[in-house]
């Protein structure tokens, strides 16, 4: 088999989905039987400090006869998430503007903003 071949036979169904320095593959491809399954592979770039870069793979197999299992537990888990936490993304990565409240001794809430600004006359 050529490698053309090769990859045509690996090429059967694929989709990216692209999530800032994330991206995610997924993949249909078959086995030496013939049969379909599932591959999701996470990517993620890491910059070094002289401007070269480095991807981390990490890779997921899901085969058919698990597909019903984990397409119900993660419909779970997702729900979950929005139902507790809802759609907004809280984060310091995606939210220029947000501000941590910490607790301090006195077990008083401040937002992260204002924890560094100490005044001396209050010691």
């Amino acid at each position: 088999m050529s490698e053309k071949d090769l990859l045509e036979k690996d090429e059967i169904f694929s989709k990216v989905l692209r999530a800032g320095r994330r991206t995610y593959f997924f993949d249909v491809r078959e086995t030496k039987a013939g049969d379909y399954y599932l591959t999701i592979t996470e990517s993620k770039k890491f910059t070094h400090d002289d401007g070269s870069f480095h991807y981390k793979k990490h890779k997921i197999y899901l085969y058919k006869e698990d597909f019903d299992a984990f397409r119900d537990i993660l419909g779970e888990m997702t729900d979950y998430v929005i139902d507790e936490k809802g759609e907004e993304v809280i984060s310091e990565r995606h939210q220029k503007d947000f501000k941590k409240e910490v607790v301090d001794a006195n077990g008083e809430t401040a937002s992260s903003e204002s924890f560094t600004d100490l005044s001396f006359d209050d010691i």
